[in-house]
């Protein structure tokens, strides 16, 4: 009987390397997840540490506490009121400050304070940068004189009337005019000629007086006075004023109420 043939003992034959995948899956083992090196271990620990340090350098040491406080821009108010008002506390974490607690505080308690920035001065300082409000009209009453700012705000009221400040008269009574504008209104309405004014008519100018909301008259120096009429138009009025005035420098009154036909008149 004859043996198997040549084509016969090479199909029988065992391949040198098998083709179908490892069963065991030690090969999918092998291509997954690495436990983390040294490297990154030594990495990782040294950010925790650093975080770490960090957060104790800001909170836990004395290296970054508050040991100062500086103001700026106060004008009436002494760096000493704001401080004091600021209430910062000294030796806290200079991180720890609320900087937004302190500028409410400012604001609410002390009103002549118009704007106030907070910052912290690294690496022990707390920085308080004031802008006062300035009047630009003063309403007298029982002797005493309150200042309004540039946004009609009575802000303070002292005992002498600051320096070169027009006093505002509002003389409206029970004008009709009441019924449409209430005096806060008719306020504003002399605040807004103040603001319009040239700069040498302005420093010249010592009375606001309002009776109605179309009838606004200036008291300047030397007698002169100036029906301004109502608020409107305040910068042509304001233009046309100037010139009036380098026209007829003699003049003691002044109609600027319609500027397309002013008038001058008096010595």
């Amino acid at each position: 009987m004859s043996g198997p043939t040549t084509a016969e003992k090479r199909g029988t034959r065992e391949p040198k390397g098998s083709s179908e995948p490892d069963s065991s899956g030690s090969g999918a083992r092998n291509l997954g997840f690495r436990a983390p090196g040294a490297r990154f271990l030594l990495i990782a620990l040294a950010s925790v540490l650093v975080a770490a340090g960090a957060l104790w350098a800001l909170y836990g040491s004395s290296w970054l506490r508050v040991e100062r406080v500086s103001t700026s821009g106060t004008r009436v108010l002494t760096p000493r009121e704001v401080e004091e008002v600021a209430a910062v506390p000294i030796g806290s974490p200079l991180v720890s400050v609320d900087t937004d607690a302190i500028e409410a505080r400012l604001l609410r308690k002390l009103p002549r304070i118009d704007t106030v920035e907070v910052f912290r001065s690294w690496p022990h300082g707390i920085g308080l940068k004031v802008t006062e409000r300035k009047p630009v009209l003063v309403v007298e009453k029982g002797g005493k004189f309150t200042e309004v700012d540039s946004a009609g705000t009575r802000f303070a009221t002292v005992d002498k009337a600051p320096a070169g400040v027009p006093k505002l008269l509002l003389k409206a009574g029970s004008a009709p005019s009441l019924r449409r504008f209430d005096e806060d209104r008719l306020l504003l309405e002399a605040v807004g000629v103040t603001g319009e004014l040239p700069e040498k008519i302005a420093r010249d100018t010592r009375v606001v007086g309002v009776t109605s909301y179309d009838s606004i008259t200036l008291e300047l120096s030397g007698g002169r006075t100036v029906f301004w009429g109502s608020g409107e138009d305040g910068a042509v009025k304001a233009r046309v004023l100037t010139a009036l005035m380098k026209a007829a420098p003699k003049a003691g009154h002044f109609d600027v109420s319609a500027p397309t036909a002013p008038a001058a008149s008096g010595s």
